[in-house]
């Protein structure tokens, strides 16, 4: 399989003051460690970048940077979207067809927004997905606690099956990429 790994919106806004999104600093080290296995391995690398006309993560503002510590390389591409889905409005799907992706590594922020509505788009449009299940965060809501809301989403992602693909979750720590691509170990 040729993979691909989506980092979702782990931009400034989300991970610092006041909607710092739990454990931020702790889920950018475990990307930077799942986006250098996926380099070792030739993966392609996407960080996507939500934005919004004006106010909140608006295009060009400090809000709406990449997340300091965040580690990208020369050969990763960005992607700027507007809406939860990665795919609507943008190129990605697009590109990841140019490039013979089959398979994909999701992780990111918000968990419940834009992890869970990319995931979900991804395997309706063919794609099996793994979940870094410990590389995805959010900040949680007034009825559930960021805790609970990652462990929710990383069982009910990895339970879907009617679409055809399935999403299965992997720590970072598990999580190989190489000659086998694609093989981890379900941690759910």
């Amino acid at each position: 399989m040729t993979t691909a790994l989506l980092v979702i919106d782990v931009q400034q806004g989300l991970c610092e003051g006041e909607h710092d999104a739990f454990e931020s600093q702790e889920v950018i080290g475990r990307i930077n460690q799942v986006s250098k296995k996926a380099r070792a391995a030739g993966a392609l690398v996407v960080f996507i970048q939500h934005e919004s006309t004006t106010g909140y993560l608006e295009f060009e503002t400090d809000a709406w940077q990449l997340a300091r510590g965040l580690d990208m390389a020369p050969s990763d591409l960005r992607l700027r979207k507007t809406t939860p889905d990665s795919f609507h409005r943008t190129t990605l799907e697009q590109t990841l067809r140019e490039h013979g992706v089959t398979e994909l590594v999701i992780c990111g922020m918000h968990t419940e927004f834009c992890v869970d509505t990319t995931t979900r788009r991804a395997l309706a449009l063919g794609f099996p997905v793994i979940l870094v299940s410990d590389a995805h965060t959010t900040e949680g809501n007034r009825h559930l606690s960021a805790t609970q809301v990652i462990r929710h989403h990383n069982e009910t992602l990895t339970n879907i099956s009617s679409f055809g693909p399935r999403a299965r979750a992997v720590s970072a720590g598990d999580l190989s990429l190489g000659v086998d691509v694609g093989v981890g170990v379900d941690v759910r």
